[in-house]
């Protein structure tokens, strides 16, 4: 099991994608852990919401969305320099390599294939990138 890292207890992560199912569950799991969350059905909302004044620690996003897919999403905050703090994890069925390279070029840490990963599993990676990050 992954400890959270002791400098901060509690980390804000926006999860976004357009599955209610998955959002709900993702939400429990990160909430179970002790993350602030909050989840957004889609890109469109998500960035109401970064435009809006939330700070998010970390972003979790999907890459298949309608309205705007997960790479516009990505080019947005860059454009729009939103959440630039924030530590951006892919979490998306999309599992092909130029896929995956093209989103950690627009800045993603990691990159997780939705089939591949149980809710504890993606939590413990983010959990890992957060160390990562912290030099922990």
């Amino acid at each position: 099991m992954i400890l959270m890292p002791k400098e901060k207890t509690s980390y804000r992560i926006l999860i976004v994608d357009d599955d209610a199912f998955l959002l709900d569950m993702y939400s429990l799991k990160f909430s179970q852990k002790g993350f602030q969350v909050t989840t957004s059905p889609g890109t469109l909302d998500a960035l109401d919401k970064l435009r809006g004044g939330y700070v998010p620690d970390i972003l979790l996003i999907d890459l298949v969305m309608p309205a705007m897919d997960g790479f516009a999403f990505l080019e947005q905050l860059q454009k729009d320099e939103l959440a630039r703090q924030a530590m951006v994890i892919v979490l998306s069925n999309l599992g092909q390599e130029e896929d995956i390279l093209r989103a950690k070029k627009l800045g993603a840490a990691d990159y997780i294939i939705k089939a591949s990963a149980t809710p504890s599993e993606v939590v413990d990676r983010v959990l890992k990138e957060i160390n990562k990050r912290k030099g922990s």
